[in-house]
């Protein structure tokens, strides 16, 4: 439970605001890498990850990625709360905003 936004990974439900967000496969794929895991990733190993492949050096695919994830689940996606941006490292979930069903 993520504030208004609850994320089921069993089954690849994102519930915002009592409503389904329909997110593609890989938006779910990078949302659930970030949000499961504390860590910062670059767009380099969010690519690694999610798409199983070494990275091709594209890094607009990712960012694109993010950038509709942040449509879908943020109030504001121009000021994001949860994937934010850590200059110079990548994109992180902000943990705290979750809090314990």
């Amino acid at each position: 439970q993520y504030n208004e936004m609850c994320i089921s990974f069993a089954t690849r439900e994102v519930i915002r605001h009592n409503k389904k967000v329909n997110l593609t496969y890989t938006e779910f794929e990078i949302l659930q890498l970030l949000a499961q895991n504390p860590a910062r990733y670059s767009a380099k190993k969010i690519y690694d990850i999610v798409w199983k492949e070494p990275y091709s050096g594209d890094y607009n695919i990712v960012m694109s990625h993010i950038r509709n994830i942040r449509e879908k689940i943020e109030d504001n996606s121009s000021k994001p709360v949860h994937i934010q941006i850590v200059w110079g490292v990548g994109y992180r979930f902000n943990q705290k905003i979750s809090r314990e069903l």
